[in-house]
């Protein structure tokens, strides 16, 4: 058993605390100060099931959080599955287009994220899952956060809840090529709309066939 002096009991704490909080300088990226310490959209739906990525389930929630009356059988037909497996992630923005939704494509950072999670929207997400030669890609629901306990929360595949810790999540993300988009409704602009980025995708909401759902979306900036 090792005793610890009361004068340097103080000492020792003090070293931890201020190597604590270097980690977390290093660890938290200064965007996610300015957010509020824990989100979870409860409100967004879940379909439990694995069948390709769990990419029908992710979409089918999101299209749902949007008031859409869909399942994730319903939208296998339309994204081509079984047989374009390959195609899916493209596939899953098509179809959002033609059901009138804004695909916004996120920067490839958690800040980003996160800070539409915070402004009470759900991201898609596609990450890596499982470790070495046993990893597939998945997509899932990124629905909340904990800064404190420096987790995501996400739905998808099996668990309604998956955390995730920063690090561990980022890293998972960023191998399967760093996907995220918002499925917005048209006049639902992220926050922080980038003006460029949101014109391009509205262009692909009316060359998708949705000219008056693009036309909103279009109103619904030049009114911000």
């Amino acid at each position: 058993m090792v005793r610890v002096f009361p004068r340097f009991r103080a000492a020792l704490l003090a070293s931890a605390c201020v190597l604590g909080l270097v980690g977390c300088a290093g660890s938290v990226p200064p965007q996610l100060k300015r957010l509020p310490e824990r989100v979870e959209l409860s409100s967004v739906p879940f379909f439990r099931g694995e069948m390709y990525q769990s990419g029908p389930g992710a979409l089918a929630s999101m299209l749902s959080q949007q008031g859409i009356v869909i399942t994730p059988g319903l939208l296998d037909k339309p994204l081509h599955l079984p047989g374009a497996e390959a195609q899916l992630q493209q596939n899953m923005q098509n179809l959002a287009r033609e059901y009138g939704m804004v695909v916004y494509p996120l920067d490839d950072n958690l800040a980003a994220l996160l800070t539409q999670v915070a402004a009470g929207y759900p991201v898609l997400v596609r990450f890596t899952e499982g470790k070495a030669f046993w990893s597939e890609p998945r997509y899932a629901v990124l629905a909340g956060y904990n800064q404190d306990k420096q987790t995501v929360l996400l739905r998808g595949g099996k668990l309604r809840r998956q955390l995730m810790e920063f690090g561990e999540f980022e890293s998972a993300w960023k191998d399967a090529g760093s996907f995220a988009v918002l499925i917005q409704a048209p006049e639902q602009l992220p926050a922080g709309v980038d003006r460029q980025r949101w014109l391009k995708a509205v262009n692909e909401l009316a060359q998708a066939g949705q000219e008056q759902a693009a036309a909103r979306a279009g109103k619904a900036l030049d009114k911000r």
